[in-house]
């Protein structure tokens, strides 16, 4: 008997009462911070950062920089499996909605889906998938259809009717530039995502973001140091408002200071020309403090328990799902 599979979404508040479900990837930057003896002050902190920096950018009529505040929902997609008598589910997706608050209105915007991006199936792609091909090989390469299931599945849950249903915009992934690449001003300028970059050449992450049917733009916004690598399908820079924008920019700027200080909490901006690092020495540390070795390391568990939990049990039936036309 075919086997039905179909989305459901679950969401929870992000704030400071957040405590991560079972489910949460607990290397995901909000799950991270929720975490040991601190977790409350780090996410008050978190939230007073993005706050503070959504009130800089959005400045016009905002003459006490306190106009506007962030709410952030965490919405979790789960991938149901259905047939044979019984019924599977497993949390392939989870991202962030951005929501604003205009304080002097009493009005609330909704703001961009997507912002951090956070899977199971990318843990079991590179920490279990890549590194057992090359394992032992001379030269890096890449597997057979790397990626090709996880874009798969990101794509169908864009497509599906339980997204269509909740959300009317297509999601903006905000990662960090890599460092293994370098970047060269345009001459293009946003009001708003500020300066663009254009890199060398594409990334690996930049190639398995296009199986999901995304492409990248970098932008510096301003008083930032460096780009912020913008993932998307549709139209950036016209398919979203000045508002929604500076949300996106506010929340993931925010975790990137947190999480890869050497490169967005710099003394310096980057310039013409700029190579990011983690190496580098000159920065500053916020007040929220977090694991980035243990982070590593969970990463290769929460692949093991993909390819345990999901992977393998349901090789065939994903295999042939994955085949199927995307509608």
């Amino acid at each position: 008997m075919k086997k039905e599979i179909t989305f459901t979404l679950k969401s929870i508040r992000f704030d400071e009462d957040y405590n991560p479900s079972e489910n949460t990837r607990i290397t995901t930057n909000f799950a991270n911070l929720a975490r040991g003896e601190k977790r409350q002050e780090n996410l008050r902190n978190t939230l007073v950062m993005i706050n503070n920096r959504f009130n800089s950018l959005a400045h016009w009529d905002n003459p006490t920089g306190d106009r506007f505040a962030v709410e952030l929902d965490i919405i979790t997609a789960q991938l149901n499996i259905q047939g044979e008598g019984k019924s599977d589910a497993f949390p392939v997706i989870e991202i962030l909605k951005t929501n604003i608050v205009d304080k002097k209105t009493n009005e609330r915007f909704e703001g961009i889906l997507g912002n951090n991006f956070s899977s199971y199936v990318r843990d079991y792609d590179f920490s279990v998938v890549l590194p057992e091909h090359n394992k032992d090989k001379s030269g890096f390469s890449l597997p057979e259809n790397f990626g090709v299931l996880h874009g798969d599945i990101f794509k169908r849950f864009i497509n599906s009717d339980t997204y269509k249903a909740c959300f009317n915009k297509t999601p903006v992934i905000c990662l960090s530039v890599s460092s293994k690449n370098t970047y060269y001003r345009t001459g293009n300028q946003h009001p708003v995502l500020g300066i663009e970059y254009q890199q060398d050449e594409p990334s690996l992450t930049d190639e398995y973001f296009a199986k999901m049917g995304l492409r990248a733009r970098y932008f510096m916004p301003e008083n930032s140091v460096a780009p912020l690598a913008f993932y998307f399908s549709g139209d950036l820079l016209g398919d979203y408002t000045n508002l929604e924008l500076i949300s996106t920019i506010s929340t993931m700027e925010t975790f990137q200071k947190i999480y890869r200080p050497e490169i967005y909490n710099a003394n310096s901006p980057a310039g013409k020309q700029y190579q990011p690092s983690l190496n580098f020495q000159d920065y500053s540390l916020t007040r929220i403090v977090y694991d980035r070795e243990e982070r590593s390391q969970l990463a290769v568990e929460q692949g093991k328990f993909t390819e345990e939990q999901f992977i393998k049990p349901y090789q065939a039936v994903l295999k042939q799902w994955s085949a199927e036309p995307v509608l």
